[in-house]
Order: C-alpha cells, then sequence, then structure tokens
C-alpha cells in the first residue's frame, strides 16, 4: 500500500481575551498524525476501509447512547433513537485490518496531538474528538499486546494522581474491549490546564487501535455522555479559569491543522462566524433545522446534524440518503447494505448544508472517496445511509463535511458556528 511520511500539525492555542472571538496569533505547535483513509492509492474507492469507519461509528455512538442512559434516561433519546446490538467486523476483514502495518495508516488526518498527564508530566498522543466525552489513555499495567507500541500512564509516578471508584469499559466490533480503573490527576493541553480531571488508564485495549498511532482519546462533547460520569476536560478547564471562554475552534486542512482553545482563530477564515443554537438533551454538539441541497434542488430538509470529528465520513438515515441521490443525475447505488452511492466522477452538482443561513459547501474533493474501481468514471459519495441508532432525522457530519469550514463549539452559548476558510 502508499504510504505518506508528511505530518501536519496542530496548534492549540490559550486565548487572551474572554471574548469568544478574540485570538491570539500563535498556538503551541504539535504534531499531527495520520488516519487511514477510505480511497486507496490509485484513486479507487476502499470498501473494506469504509466498512470499518462504519462499524466504529455505530459502535461509538451506541456506547455515547448507554452512557446518556445511565447518565439521565433514556426519555431524552429523540425518536426513533435506540441502542443498537454491537455491530461486529466480519471475520476477514478483522484479518486484513490485523495484518496491516503501522505505515499503511497514511492519507487524510486524525486530529491527534500531545498531551501531558501527572507530576510530572508523561506524554501521550490524543485523537480530540467532538463525538465523545472521555479521556483514556493506555495505563503501564496494560496486558494487550496492543499496548506495547503505546506510550501508557504509571499512576504511581505522579505526586498528583488519585484512584477512584469504579471501572470504565468501551465495547469493540473485533469483539474486545478498552477497560480499566478510574484515576483523576492534572491534564495539561497546550498550556491549558486541568486539575483532578477524571480518566481512564485502560489495562485492555482492543486491537482495532494496533495500527493506530494514537495512544488514547479525549473527548469535547457534553458530559452526558461520560462513562465516567464526569466533566470532559474542556469543561473542567473553564470551571477551573484556566480558559477565559467556553469555546474551541477546529481546522481541519492537509497541513497546518488546529485545535484553538478558548475562543477562535481569525487568521484561519474570513467574514463572522454563523453560529447555531445546539440542542444537547443527547450529549451531541446536535444542531437542528438542516437542510441539504444538491445543485438547485433542496431534496431533503428539517434534520438535525450532529458535528463530529472523531468520524470520517458523512451519515444520514437511509431513507433520506437514498432521496438526497435521486437529485443526482446518474447516481447509483454501490453497496445497499453499507448505505454506499455513487455519482458520475466530475459532475457533482454542489452539495451545501444550510441551517436557515448561508449554504455551508461540501467540496467535490472532499466529497469524491473515489472510483468504484479503476477507468469506472463512477465515484463513491461520502454520505452513506445508516442507521446509527441516533433518531430518525439526525444525521452525522464527520471530517467530510468539518473540512469545507471553520468550526467554532461554544460550550459558553450552546452553539456550533460555522465560517468560511481564509
Amino acid at each position: 500500500m502508499f504510504c505518506k511520511a508528511t505530518l501536519v500539525t496542530v496548534a492549540l492555542a490559550l486565548m487572551a481575551s474572554a471574548s469568544p472571538l478574540a485570538t491570539t496569533k500563535r498556538g503551541v505547535a504539535v504534531p499531527f498524525t495520520k488516519r487511514s483513509s477510505v480511497t486507496n492509492a490509485d484513486g479507487t474507492f476502499n470498501a473494506d476501509k469504509a466498512q470499518i469507519e462504519t462499524i466504529k461509528t455505530i459502535n461509538k455512538h451506541r456506547a455515547n447512547l448507554m452512557n446518556l442512559e445511565k447518565n439521565v434516561g433514556s426519555h431524552v433519546f429523540k425518536q426513533g433513537a435506540e441502542i443498537k446490538p454491537l455491530a461486529v467486523i466480519p471475520d476477514h476483514l478483522l484479518a486484513k485490518r490485523q495484518s496491516e502495518s503501522l505505515t499503511d495508516e497514511d492519507d487524510d488526518t486524525e486530529w491527534a496531538g500531545k498531551i501531558s498527564i501527572g507530576t510530572p508530566a508523561q506524554s501521550f498522543l490524543i485523537d480530540f474528538d467532538t463525538g465523545s466525552s472521555d479521556l483514556w489513555v493506555p495505563s503501564s499495567s496494560c496486558t494487550s499486546s496492543t499496548c506495547k507500541k503505546k506510550d501508557t500512564y504509571k499512576s504511581s509516578s505522579s505526586s498528583t494522581s488519585s484512584k477512584k471508584s469504579g471501572t470504565f469499559e468501551i465495547e469493540y466490533g473485533d469483539g474486545s474491549t478498552v477497560s480499566g480503573p478510574i484515576y483523576t490527576d492534572t491534564v495539561k493541553v497546550a498550556g491549558v490546564t486541568a486539575k483532578s480531571q477524571y480518566l481512564s488508564a485502560v489495562t485492555t485495549l482492543s486491537s482495532s487501535f494496533s495500527s493506530d498511532p494514537i495512544d488514547g482519546i479525549l473527548g469535547l462533547a457534553f458530559s452526558s455522555i461520560s462513562n465516567l460520569g464526569e466533566n470532559p476536560f474542556f469543561n473542567t478547564a473553564v470551571d477551573q479559569g484556566t480558559v477565559d471562554s467556553g469555546v474551541f475552534g477546529f481546522y481541519l486542512a492537509s497541513t497546518g491543522s488546529e485545535l484553538y482553545l478558548g475562543g477562535t482563530n481569525s487568521d484561519l477564515y474570513s467574514g463572522s462566524l454563523e453560529f447555531h443554537d445546539v440542542d444537547n438533551s443527547q450529549g451531541f454538539w446536535q444542531i437542528p433545522g438542516a437542510e441539504i441541497s444538491a445543485g438547485s434542488k433542496t431534496p431533503v430538509s428539517g434534520f438535525d446534524t450532529i458535528i463530529d470529528s472523531g468520524t470520517t465520513l458523512m451519515y444520514g438515515p437511509p431513507s433520506a440518503v437514498k432521496t438526497f441521490y435521486k437529485a443526482i443525475s446518474g447516481s447509483a447505488v454501490v453497496d445497499s447494505s453499507q448505505g454506499e452511492y455513487s455519482y458520475p466522477c466530475g459532475s457533482l452538482p454542489t452539495v451545501a448544508f444550510s441551517w436557515g443561513g448561508q449554504q455551508w459547501e461540501v467540496t467535490e474533493d472532499n466529497f469524491n472517496l473515489g472510483e468504484t474501481e479503476s477507468g469506472s468514471g463512477e465515484c463513491v459519495g461520502a454520505l452513506f445511509g445508516q442507521d446509527l441508532g441516533l433518531g430518525d432525522e439526525v444525521w452525522l457530519l464527520g471530517d467530510a463535511f468539518m473540512k469545507n469550514v471553520y468550526t467554532a463549539f461554544s460550550f459558553d452559548d450552546t452553539a456550533v458556528g460555522f465560517a468560511e476558510l481564509a
């Protein structure tokens, strides 16, 4: 497989003013690593990797709904929302995934950077995820072979570590789990400090992470979907006054990618941010009242959208996604079980989402996942039809959408804002 060695960077910056839109000009640069793309080096669509991405997404939000039910109750579930059975990776795909080397994890981006935990600091490479709410890293006591490739947390080496009751556990589609004891400790991200932050140091680590360079995950959604049942890192930092604003911004690109803590970086976008109120009753950055357009047509409207940096693709209910692709001339079903569709390469009408204001376009570069096969002239679209269990009218917009805009997440106003890239 093709391997790309280039790194992109993340800058995580601490704001100097209380205004949600204030900026500092320079942050702290931290190396990013790569996430596996669903497009092969020859420009064709990798159906196996796409199926694995979908299974990961289903199980991630299955766990979120389980946490929401435990923390709040199922009465807050949206109509049609349900905790679905665990999605299992087929044996033939699992064998392929486990045989891949680390260098094969190329193209596209995983929005990850360095954080430190403990006193003195122990360093980890972490995936920053707006679609989950917990911080976990591997423990030095981890017995899984996967942990041998990771940086691990040794609680006894930190003077600020404190063990808490209970356990943390997430189930994965390969039949394994991420699980371990719970601690509090000092966590730092580019100068932003959260003291007594809840985290798990997992003693078992899913083989799903064997070919992934990250050590763990730092969630940036709402506490109601926390498996730990505690405030996520950024909320703790806000409560402790480490940042002056409960706003963070995402800029996702092939180079210079940045997470900006405590405001937004206006150097990376033009014009003003268009903010939309969020319905956080299910714990997500979920914006109601969306519509999607294809050229001059608006095939689907009146749905909710979850903005999730920890998801590669975009998903909608199967019937709604089918209606969308009917508005694109020459579109066809690629795999009905996976909700995959194709369209004639190079002839995609303008695809855009709107929440009652500006039309936010998804460029063909970000919508096109590659040809169905070399020379077919038919390309697979980044919007899949899948029932993720989130609700009848709920869509999930991952990196394929976020790479087109600058995105601001405001806990202060319970809102998400978008701006044009500079």
